[in-house]
């Protein structure tokens, strides 16, 4: 089964890259390669005349490559009735072309001393390959075949088909806080198609016809609704030459309708509450927030650092250590093209209900609103995000992911390099002025996930007084 993520922020993206945070540091020490120089300089782009935007980043320290694909295509561009679609694709690319045939893909990539992988969010779908530089032409007659010729053989769409919605069942039917997750997010958006899960309704899975996936194929996958980019042992020249030459000749599709749904703003708080088989209960909080190129957007990922990140958080110390009604707790904020949510998991404790959860919860972030981070904590934040930054530059996969993020999500990959500036201007009254805006009661969506077992037992009990 191929790794998909279905929702992540840039803190994530840059952080996962390349490995778990290291320990905070004061400041990067200017002994980092990337540190030394301006980066932005290395990099060199082009435009096909099909409209696919290409960037360059050599990176000769190995002999390896890593090459993604972004298409700006994920579930915010689907409607009712073939919800699930852009996550289909993720694997019917992998499943033949006219030159390739099922499984060749992988097979070819293996051969070659390489490796590939792929993931789907609400606002675009990915496709990474790493490999040696000697099958550089090869991974590009692969990559351009599966975007001018991709095979729809109705047996393998009807397989494929069958795995998701096999994943479906596994990932989020049969999984609680997967379950509770996509029925918040349905709650907090009622115009907006971020409220779409990602892999699906059930429904939709079952009813995608032939031409629902050959049109959605021709407007999404098109050169011109793609951002390439490689970062590695290589000349932007080669690259350049081995993209006209096997991407050049496909055609440009008409641009895809522009989504111009807007969320409304929140009118009072929503609740969700389910009750199903499980172990414990689960409490999930969300607030809408802004949108990866908001100008809050790095008070946003230090606000959320400070509420979630590691056993010294806010919400860890409050709800797990103080007031022992948690027995883990976590959080992220969505990074899209629209606004989206912050989202907030709770694992209650055993013996403790929901409400004693949100209560210290709730509790919590009032407290944040009403005095603000300390400058401790904001400057720890700060010590992180510049930790996972310098950290994820060291590798060429984490290179490759932050420089696509920052490309296509906030328009201009040139952003990235300014990052550790950004970071230092954020004051604690903008964080808290944030927090102000959005941790408010009116703009909150709250979901409570109640055992089926423990509300039996619960009911004995009353009974038995």
């Amino acid at each position: 089964m191929r790794h998909r993520l279905l929702a992540f922020t840039a803190a994530a993206l840059v952080a996962g890259a390349a490995g778990p945070p290291m320990p905070a540091l004061a400041q990067p020490r200017e002994t980092s390669r990337a540190a030394a120089r301006n980066p932005a300089v290395e990099i060199s782009t082009r435009t096909l005349s099909n409209g696919m935007k290409i960037l360059v980043w050599p990176d000769h320290d190995i002999p390896n490559v890593a090459l993604y694909i972004w298409y700006h295509v994920g579930s915010r561009n689907e409607r009712a009735g073939i919800t699930g679609i852009s996550h289909f694709f993720e694997h019917m690319m992998f499943n033949g072309s006219k030159h390739y045939p099922p499984g060749s893909f992988d097979r070819l990539m293996e051969a070659n001393g390489g490796a590939n992988n792929a993931y789907t969010t609400q606002d675009v779908t990915v496709y990474q390959d790493w490999f040696p530089r000697s099958a550089l032409e090869t991974v590009f007659q692969l990559e351009a075949d599966r975007i001018c010729c991709l095979a729809f053989d109705p047996k393998v769409v009807e397989s494929e088909r069958g795995v998701v919605y096999s994943e479906r069942r596994t990932s989020v039917d049969d999984e609680n806080a997967s379950f509770l997750d996509e029925q918040v997010e349905a709650a907090a958006f009622v115009e907006h198609p971020y409220g779409i899960p990602t892999i699906g309704w059930p429904g939709d899975i079952e009813g995608w016809t032939m031409e629902d996936l050959q049109s959605y194929f021709r407007t999404y996958y098109a050169p011109n609704n793609a951002t390439m980019l490689l970062v590695g042992d290589v000349t932007p020249a080669e690259v350049f030459a081995l993209a006209e030459r096997y991407l050049g000749a496909i055609p440009r599709q008409p641009a895809p309708p522009p989504v111009r749904a807007k969320e409304p703003e929140q009118p009072g708080e929503r609740r969700v509450l389910i009750k199903r088989e499980g172990q414990v209960p689960l409490l999930e909080v969300v607030y809408h927030c802004g949108s990866a190129d908001d100008r809050d957007a790095e008070a946003l990922e230090l606000l959320m650092t400070i509420l979630t990140s590691g056993e010294s958080s806010r919400l860890y110390r409050r709800l797990v250590d103080t007031d022992r009604v948690a027995v883990d707790v976590g959080g992220y904020a969505s990074d899209g093209f629209d606004p989206g949510l912050a989202q907030f998991y709770v694992t209650v404790s055993p013996g403790r209900g929901p409400a004693a959860a949100e209560s210290s919860f709730v509790d919590e972030m009032d407290r944040l609103v009403r005095d603000g981070p300390t400058e401790g904590e904001l400057g720890k934040a700060k010590n992180m995000k510049l930790s996972a930054y310098w950290h994820a530059l060291e590798t060429i996969n984490g290179k490759a992911a932050a420089l696509g993020h920052f490309e296509v999500y906030r328009g201009d990959y040139r952003k990235l390099f300014s990052m550790p500036e950004r970071y230092a201007r954020v004051t604690r009254k903008q964080v808290q002025d944030l927090a102000r805006r959005i941790l408010t009661e009116r703009n909150r969506t709250v979901g409570v996930l109640i055992p089926e077992a423990a509300r039996t037992a619960a009911a004995g009990k009353e009974n038995a007084r």
